[in-house]
């Protein structure tokens, strides 16, 4: 008989990136029991943990102006009321960070702290004992595989498994916050790996629906010897085709398909020769991990041409996610709540990337209402909680409903097949998109059918296939050209599709209209 490990607490943070780890410090100050689980190690793991990143951190006076900059960019999706939200808050958490997270942010000369940004390794760290010290209960490598609902169909805590022990365990809890990432389909970003797309799975499952999959296509820039993905050091760059000659638009706002395309056929090569000594020296110290492959290799990137290829982030940097329905970050199923990259990201970035500080202040925002919402929820449901009896909601990779026959690396590969290229989810057309969306279809009736094996990697795959198709069906629905997500046979924007779009199913996909609220004067009050 397998011992299973099986546990109550009041809130359950499934994913131990800063989203997870704020929604877990927040939920504990309000007085609730939490458990944390993560994948990997809480403080290490994830994209934040691997690297620095800004934090669209904003003093008072430049909101309205850092708020209006990117409207144009993002297709117009986003919502003041909620950019102004997530400015407030993530002003006050960075405080909280610097003051009681013992964070130390560096010193200018004027005696002021630089608050746009954190080195991820030390941020994480720190946020590590903060959870230490308010009695987070952490479960590492611990990732969840499935939630759990109590007969009504509310969320009542998740089953996982411990892999350094090989052990089953169960949560039972009054709410959970999902803060499981995006998904980068293993495409070898730095940090990305526990990225699958798990946590929109395990919502899907239960009833949650979906917003912003077409802005999924998220490519970032990395030398071809490096898994770093620091694309804002490029912006100093210039870039060249295999001959030695300049390839022209590389660096513009749209440069990265003119690279996309240029790969399909040569190399592309980069050089940081527009970055004079002083940014030189800024870049080095902001980023070391990002020079060390360079110098084991003898190369000097602001002097040398080095070759470079695209990653595929997914929606770890795209903009799509778990759909949130209010200002605590609830899923619409109860006592489900999300936070960070498994969230869409609409409501602040629209339908365009906000890149590492738009998702910074998201993570620690989001991380903040969802975690403090779901204690509250716990709190209300008092003592009947822990006596709920739930039930598995997981399906595919878990429980077959065919003949066991699948192998989570053919899934993997088969549906890498059709995300990773540029021609199919960067360059996108209807044709296309058509083809690789009929494929994973199939793919996803075999997954579900007869996958079944490690529970870990079975889960993991059945959710990238799940993320693939959810993107290319609303990628398929918007037939125009709007923020990240370009459609080659349909290159304009059309005016009346200035909505955001909804996807849901499992088995059966569907797609709706989802109306942007107008911008009021009151939300130009609020920025102001």
């Amino acid at each position: 008989m397998i011992d299973i490990l099986d546990l109550t607490a009041d809130v359950l943070v499934a994913g131990g990136g800063p989203a997870g780890a704020w929604a877990a410090l927040k939920a504990a100050q309000a007085g609730a029991d939490v458990i944390l689980v993560d994948k990997g190690y809480t403080g290490t793991s994830g994209a934040t943990a691997s690297a620095g990143t800004g934090v669209w951190y904003v003093e008072p006076q430049a909101r309205e102006a850092a708020m209006a900059s990117r409207e144009h960019l993002n297709g117009h999706l986003s919502d003041r009321r909620w950019m102004a939200r997530v400015l407030d808050q993530t002003y006050a958490n960075i405080h909280e960070l610097a003051t009681t997270g013992r964070y130390p942010f560096p010193i200018l000369a004027d005696g002021s702290e630089l608050r746009r940004g954190v080195q991820g390794p030390e941020y994480m760290r720190r946020m590590r004992a903060w959870l230490k010290r308010g009695g987070v209960r952490v479960l590492d490598h611990s990732p969840a595989l499935e939630l759990l609902t109590d007969p009504t169909g509310a969320v009542a805590g998740v089953a996982g498994h411990r892999r350094q022990l090989d052990q089953p365990y169960r949560v039972r809890a009054g709410a959970v916050v999902l803060a499981t990432g995006g998904c980068a389909f293993l495409s070898r970003a730095l940090g990305c790996d526990v990225n699958t797309g798990d946590g929109a799975l395990f919502a899907a499952e239960v009833g949650a629906t979906l917003s912003g999959m077409e802005f999924s296509n998220a490519y970032a820039i990395a030398p071809e010897f490096s898994s770093v993905t620091k694309t804002a050091y490029y912006n100093y760059a210039t870039f060249y085709r295999e001959d030695g000659t300049v390839l022209e638009g590389a660096a513009s706002q749209s440069g990265r398909s003119v690279i996309a395309r240029a790969l399909l056929n040569e190399r592309v090569f980069a050089r940081l020769d527009l970055a004079d000594d002083t940014v030189r020296a800024a870049m080095r110290r902001g980023q070391p991990n990002f020079f060390l492959p360079f110098d084991r290799m003898r190369i000097d990137p602001f002097e040398d041409r080095f070759p470079i290829t695209l990653l595929l982030e997914g929606t770890v940097r795209g903009t799509g996610g778990v759909r949130v329905v209010d200002d605590d970050c609830s899923t619409g199923v109860p006592g489900l709540y999300v936070a960070g990259d498994v969230a869409t990201r609409e409501l602040i970035c629209g339908g365009f990337t906000g890149g590492g500080s738009h998702n910074s202040a998201w993570a620690m925002s989001s991380g903040t209402w969802a975690g403090t919402a779901a204690a509250r929820h716990a709190a209300a449901l008092g003592t009947t909680a822990r006596r709920r009896r739930p039930v598995s909601a997981g399906q595919a990779g878990l429980r077959p409903t065919g003949v066991v026959s699948g192998d989570h690396r053919e899934v993997v590969r088969a549906v890498q097949a059709e995300t990773h290229p540029y021609l199919k989810n960067y360059l996108r057309r209807g044709d296309r998109l058509d083809q690789a969306l009929a494929t994973l279809d199939e793919l996803w009736a075999d997954t579900r059918a007869h996958l079944h094996g490690s529970p870990v990697e079975a889960r993991q795959a059945a959710a990238m296939v799940a993320h693939a198709r959810w993107m290319y069906t609303a990628a398929l629905a918007r037939t125009e050209s709007r923020g990240m997500h370009k459609r080659l046979d349909h290159p304009g924007t059309d005016p009346s599709r200035r909505h955001r779009l909804l996807v849901g199913g499992l088995d059966e996909l569907w797609t709706a209209a989802d109306p942007v609220r107008p911008h009021t004067p009151l939300d130009l009050a609020v920025a102001s």
